[in-house]
């Protein structure tokens, strides 16, 4: 993962590299809270494929990078 101030940082460091999936903070955090926030609890057990899929779904993060193989 790489941070960066902006999306022209981004295209400047791609050099006319196709990009990959490119998430703001914000967005990174709240992923962040979903997919690792339970893990402390008791009770925690392992998400499904489909569960972790609809986390990704939830945030709108979608399309061929985000499909859980």
């Amino acid at each position: 993962m790489l941070l960066f101030r902006s999306e022209g940082h981004v295209s400047a460091w791609l050099a006319g590299r196709p990009p990959g999936a490119t998430v703001p903070l914000p967005r990174l955090v709240e992923l962040a809270d979903a997919w690792y926030g339970d893990r402390l609890d008791p009770g925690w057990t392992p998400r499904t494929r489909a569960e972790s899929q609809a986390i990704l779904e939830r945030l709108g993060l979608s399309g061929p990078f985000w499909e859980l193989g």
